[in-house]
This record gives structure tokens, sequence and C-alpha cells, in this order.
């Protein structure tokens, strides 16, 4: 099931991040979830939130204010927007599918904030 995230170019403090995951081979109406999950420099992988079959989603704690996920059904695809970005959001970011463990994911994006 190949997943392909978006490039969202550079991206300045304060701005919104947006990224697209185009999913082939599946459906974002099928019993599986849609992930967003990133990977700070040094850092390990973060689940950022995801959304499932009905357009349901949910998202870590620490990035629930900032954080919406949607989808766009029509063109099988899902979308993460990220508020109020600051460098520490600097990160390469993933979509992944959930079905019985994370078993698809796409190659990932790296998006750095900086003025």
């Amino acid at each position: 099931v190949p997943l392909q995230e978006s490039d969202p170019g550079p991206v300045k403090p304060s701005q919104t991040l947006s990224l697209t995951c185009t999913v082939s081979g599946d459906s974002l109406t099928n019993n599986v979830g849609w992930n967003w999950i990133r990977q700070a420099p040094g850092k390990g992988l973060e689940w950022v939130g995801y959304i499932d079959k009905s357009g349901n989603t949910a998202y870590s704690p620490s990035l629930k204010s900032r954080a919406t996920i949607s989808r766009d059904t029509s063109n099988n695809q899902f979308a993460l927007q990220l508020r109020s970005v600051t460098p520490e959001d600097t990160a390469v970011y993933y979509c992944a599918r959930y079905k019985y463990d994370m078993d698809y994911w796409g190659k990932g994006t790296l998006v750095t904030v900086s003025s």
C-alpha cells in the first residue's frame, strides 16, 4: 500500500505547516487508521494523530491544540495542518497506515522550520 507525503517547502516560525498523504491500493474508508508520525533530528518517533474510516480523529495531547487532520475521500488523501510552528517542529514527517500495527509507511518528508 504505497503512501506518499507531499513536500511543503520552507516553513517559517508562526506559520501553518500543511502536509498531504496520498494513498494508493487502499481506501480511507476501510477499517484501518491513517496516521501522522514525526521524528525530530536525533530523537525518536512521535505519534502526531490519526483519522479513522469514519473521519473521527485523535491527537497526541502535546499537539492537540495545534494539529488538525482531515481527509479527501474523493482523492484518497488525508492531510495534516500544524499551526503556529516553531523550530522545535522541525522533523521528518511520515504518514502511515495502522491495521494491526503501523504496517505501511510513506518515505517521509523533511520539514524544516526556520526564519
